[in-house]
This record gives C-alpha cells, sequence and structure tokens, in this order.
C-alpha cells in the first residue's frame, strides 16, 4: 500500500487535495479447414514456451471483417484471440458467409483443444455490435462474456497487424473504414450507490503505482491492473502518474460496486464541467463535478495533458478520506486505445 503524503503531488486545484495516496465438453476437435479461405499467410496459432497454461484464464477477442477482399471480392472477416499477457496467441481469416456463433464456438473449441490451454474464465471483447454472436457462443461453452474497453493487449496486437498483414495483403483496400465504428455515447448520470462524498485530482510517483498494483493482485483491495509490458509507454522510475481520488465514509461498499463495473478511463469534459467514466464497450458516466471557471477547466486540461505524457495511463482510487493513507479500490486505467480496422 502507499503511505505517506510524500507519495502523493496533487495538482494545484480549488478543490480537496489530499496530502497522500495510496473443461469445455469431451468434443471432437472442431475442423475449421471447410471454412478457411486461401489467403496466403498472415494466419497464427502460438503459446509461448514458457507459458504458464494454468495462468491463462482470461482470454481478449475480436472477431469482425478486415480491409481485405477476397478471391470472390468480399470482405475477409478474422478472428483474433489472446490473453493479456499474449502467452497465447490465434488469430483465423473466415469468408464473410460463416460469420456466426456456431462458428465462433468452434474455432474456440479448436484452439483450447489444439494448444492446450484450460477454457478461460471470461473472454473480452469491444466491439459491441458483436455482442450476440460472442455471448452466445461464449454461453454454449459455459465462458462469462464481458464487453470491454480493457483489451489493450488485443488492440495492440491488431496495430502490428495491419502494418505486417493486412495492409501487405494484395487484397487490402486502402481507405476503407472499419465495418464495426463504434460510436461514443452521451454520458449518462451516475447511479447514487457509485457516487463519492468528495475527488480530487492527485498523481502518484511511478513506484507506488507499481505498490497499489500489487496489493490489487494480492486481493487485500478492490480494483483491476493493467500488463504493463504490453503498453509500450516508457514509465521511468520518477515519472509522476495522474488519477483521481474519491472518497466516501462508505468506501468499501462503494468501491464493491465500482469492481462489478470494466471500468475503462476517464477523462475531463470542460464542456459539461465534470469527470467522464467510461466503463464496457460503450457506456460514459457524469462521474463526479466541478464548479466552472476558468481555473477549474485550467486544472482539468493540465490533468488531461499529464495522463497524455504518460501514454494515456492513470488511476482511480477510493478511500474513507482524502487524507487516508490506505485506498479500499485501485484501478489502473488507460485512455482508449482506438482499433485501426
Amino acid at each position: 500500500m502507499v503511505h505517506a503524503g510524500a507519495a502523493v503531488a496533487a495538482f494545484c486545484t480549488g478543490l480537496s487535495r489530499p496530502p497522500r495516496f495510496n473443461k469445455v465438453a469431451a468434443n471432437a476437435v472442431p475442423d475449421l479447414a471447410e471454412a478457411r479461405p486461401d489467403i496466403g499467410g498472415g494466419e497464427e496459432e502460438s503459446l509461448a514456451e514458457d507459458s504458464d497454461v494454468d495462468s491463462i484464464s482470461e482470454w481478449e477477442l475480436d472477431f469482425c471483417s478486415r480491409p481485405i477482399l477476397d478471391a470472390r471480392g468480399k470482405k475477409l472477416w478474422e478472428l483474433v484471440v489472446c490473453d493479456s499477457r499474449r502467452q497465447l496467441q490465434f488469430t483465423r481469416f473466415f469468408p464473410n458467409n460463416v460469420i456466426n456463433s456456431v462458428t465462433l464456438r468452434d474455432a474456440l473449441m479448436y484452439i483450447m483443444d489444439t494448444l492446450g490451454v484450460p477454457k478461460p474464465e471470461k473472454i473480452r471483447f469491444f466491439r459491441s455490435q458483436m455482442q450476440t454472436i460472442i455471448t452466445k457462443a461464449c454461453k454454449e461453452l459455459d465462458i462469462q462474456p464481458v464487453p470491454s474497453q480493457r483489451c489493450v493487449a488485443l488492440i495492440k496486437w491488431l496495430e502490428e497487424r495491419f502494418e505486417t498483414v493486412y495492409s501487405q495483403h494484395p487484397g487490402y483496400q486502402e481507405g476503407a473504414s472499419p465495418l464495426l465504428l463504434q460510436q461514443q455515447s452521451l454520458p449518462l448520470d451516475l447511479p447514487d450507490a457509485l457516487r463519492g462524498e468528495e475527488w480530487a485530482f492527485v498523481q502518484l510517483p511511478f513506484e507506488a503505482v507499481l505498490e497499489e498494483m500489487e496489493g490489487v493482485v494480492r486481493g487485500d483491495v478492490f480494483g483491476s491492473v493493467l500488463d504493463l509490458g504490453t503498453l509500450n509507454i516508457d514509465l521511468s522510475g520518477d515519472i509522476m502518474i495522474p488519477g483521481v481520488a474519491v472518497a466516501s465514509s462508505r468506501a468499501t461498499p462503494l468501491a464493491a460496486w465500482t469492481n462489478a463495473l470494466e471500468l475503462a478511463c476517464l477523462e475531463v469534459d470542460t464542456q459539461r464541467s465534470c469527470l467522464v467514466l467510461s466503463t464496457g464497450v460503450a457506456d460514459r458516466w457524469r462521474y463526479a463535478f466541478y464548479r466552472k471557471s476558468r481555473q477549474t477547466d485550467a486544472e482539468g486540461e493540465a490533468w488531461e495533458a499529464a495522463k497524455k505524457k504518460c501514454g494515456g495511463l492513470h488511476f482511480l482510487a477510493v478511500q474513507s478520506s482524502l487524507d487516508s493513507e490506505l485506498c479500499t479500490g485501485f484501478w489502473l486505467l488507460l485512455d482508449t486505445p482506438i482499433s485501426p480496422v
């Protein structure tokens, strides 16, 4: 846990300033060859040699069209699956006439049986338009589908594949827009159960953030972390990570309720004079408000600039008071990366 005020530097703000912080059923291996188009390479199925397969309990998945035309002049679809550390990596192209939950279910079974990985507890996906197909396939395999923007490793991999696979393919359609674009929704009022009593912009040294992450991993506090190795962000030991501290006299239930959400990121909305919390795939909430003035807008802009300096990395902390040395909840967040396809 983080101790004392030296660990935290609060932004200069007219708001409260804290001095511290803190088995799939036994089926035959599905044959995917019948649905497999000849795309001339670019597919992958691998498991890192030093992988601890039992630790791969959550997958990230994308099932969507690509800016590539097949021999029929139709867009190719692709399934991409990995875990947060990319120990597991699997891709498979499909023609557009076999896109359904049965194809996806069979592909998931193929991954488990062929690569020898256990059935995951959860599968995260970031395209809401594919929710019906993904949910049906997962439910048939007794896997929990999780709509989430926290598919960081997956989106980073899609960025790599865009450069090394999609754009190099002879059927690549330059300038083609993604078939399934995610529209940003208007922020809604936050449910009362998720609202704190006080809040403040804060920042923590990177080393202190690592300490808080360790507490989350151990299960000492509510929260969620990210695999920093997948982010490709230069995080030196003395860099300050911006965050938001929320205080509540009911900090434990507040942290528990917050943990039930799939938190993505926080952003300052100077038009509405509030913080906006993004959760799930496309949900946005008016999380906290401030009295609008040039000073408070400038403070919000400074906080956003600090996030940008850290590659979008930031955090949310829930505490019993803004003076507390302990957190009851800590979530490492990242400005949602945009999929290139």
